[in-house]
């Protein structure tokens, strides 16, 4: 395994958030289905992708030093 990526560009990461917090929400009372796990992981890693974007084409507008 010789490739490297962020650890939020992770799927196994935010799975494992998800997990997390499906376990305190279950705890809670409120019920999370394995479906909505997935569902949630794939969801939160292509906002990361969005939110980095963002971030990224912001700070572009916003330098105040060519790029060469």
């Amino acid at each position: 395994m010789n490739d490297v990526k962020a650890w939020y560009r992770s799927r196994t990461v935010w799975g494992a958030l998800v997990a997390i917090l499906a376990s305190l929400a279950h705890g809670a009372g409120v019920e999370v289905t394995a479906g909505d796990e997935a569902e949630l992981a794939d969801l939160l890693v292509a906002a990361v992708g969005v939110v980095g974007g963002l971030v990224a084409l912001i700070g572009r507008i916003s330098a105040s030093r060519r790029v060469h």
